[in-house]
């Protein structure tokens, strides 16, 4: 196989980004090679959450920004996907909960009252009757405000096991020190493999690595566009709990605590704790974030007793294009040159548009299929499946 094979789109990083846009152009009839270098679905999407948003966790505040308005879409796509209905086939997804809640203390909601009976919220959210409240907002002892978000909440494994069998034929396993670009042909990628030399040549190479984009620009040579990282320290908890999946509301924009499932067995859940205690802890130690997380959980949630649960945390960073403010981005990003495109989606809800976009720019620079798939790299290694952060846990 040593010598030059054609192909239209090369993708360097397997995450979200990279799985979505490598099944979205192979559908269009792209040759699409989807290069990972560690694990199909990276670093940042299997740590995800796995919510599509679609934008009320944004509006808290009582104002629909930018960002709310960016991605208010968004959740209505992923439900046509997991239909079978949208851009891509996502029916074998595992959904682990088609609505998310969003709790308060009673003296917090009083002071949006007329903020969620505004016709803005009351499309994207509905007050549950204290008579139907589900587990563990049925306690005597809970007192706040309950209401229901039409934002699903998916197995982000699953969805990751779904798209990676879409381009299971096209995707390559090359560790980082085997790969080289090409500053002056950036359409060409080198990689060595069981003594084999192969050069791929591109119409584009498409990089959708997260934090990684950084280092790939710099092996091309390019300074634009430059990169923020944005870290979390999650919070995990393992025990006899509730499934839930559910926004704290606190006094800032973000929620004071997001909180998400993963059943384990049949009788102890995974909960997955972000929001405002992540970003706020991301200069606490393993023990001084699980301590704070244990203070929040006693003000928001005092009538649980979780003495039994074992407790963990998780540092995680969030790889952006730069933004003046250092805040965060509000929707996707993607920046052509030459033959380079780099992308990232920001939040996993937004791959769908990022995909678009990305399309209609090829469509807009005159990139059309051209090439097949070279049969022999689907003979190539294939790279592994990142595990999420509490795997190790539920062993």
């Amino acid at each position: 196989m040593n010598g030059s094979l054609q192909i239209d789109i090369a993708i360097l990083g397997g995450g979200i980004a990279g799985l979505w846009t490598a099944a979205s152009l192979t559908r269009q009839g792209y040759s699409v090679v989807l290069i990972e270098s560690k694990a199909i679905g990276g670093v940042q999407t299997v740590a995800s959450q796995g919510i599509i948003h679609g934008g009320t966790k944004y509006a808290l505040l009582g104002n629909l920004n930018e960002s709310a308005r960016a991605i208010a879409e968004m959740p209505g796509i992923w439900r046509a996907c997991l239909a079978g209905n949208g851009p891509l086939d996502l029916r074998n997804v595992r959904v682990l909960a088609q609505h998310q809640y969003l709790w308060s203390t009673k003296n917090f909601i009083s002071q949006l009252a007329g903020f969620f009976a505004s016709k803005a919220m009351r499309s994207r959210m509905q007050p549950i009757d204290p008579a139907k409240h589900p587990a563990p907002f049925d306690a005597p002892a809970f007192h706040g405000h309950l209401y229901q978000l039409d934002e699903p909440v998916l197995d982000v494994s699953s969805l990751v096991q779904v798209l990676a069998e879409q381009v299971k034929d096209r995707t390559l396993y090359i560790p980082p020190k085997q790969l080289t670009l090409d500053r002056e042909q950036p359409g060409r990628i080198r990689f060595n493999l069981a003594n084999e030399h192969v050069t791929l040549e591109s119409q584009r190479v498409i990089l959708t690595a997260g934090k990684g984009n950084a280092e790939l620009l710099k092996q091309l040579g390019r300074a634009h566009p430059s990169m923020q990282l944005r870290p979390l320290h999650m919070v995990i908890l393992k025990g006899k709990l509730p499934p839930l999946y559910a926004h704290c509301l606190g006094a800032q924009a973000n929620p004071r605590l997001t909180i998400t499932s993963y059943p384990i067995s049949t009788e102890e859940q995974i909960w997955y704790i972000g929001g405002q205690l992540a970003e706020n802890g991301v200069n606490l130690s393993t023990t001084q974030q699980i301590e704070r997380a244990k203070q929040e959980l006693q003000a928001t949630m005092p009538w649980i007793d979780f003495s039994s649960i074992s407790w963990h945390s998780f540092m995680i960073e969030r790889a952006e294009p730069r933004v003046n403010s250092g805040l965060r981005p509000d929707s996707c990003y993607l920046h052509s040159d030459q033959e380079i495109i780099t992308a990232w989606p920001t939040k996993l809800a937004f791959a769908p548009r990022l995909a678009t976009e990305i399309t209609e720019l090829l469509q807009s620079q005159g990139v059309k299929p051209k090439a097949p798939l070279p049969e022999c790299l689907k003979q190539l290694p294939k790279p592994p499946q990142a595990e999420p952060p509490w795997k190790e846990l539920s062993a």
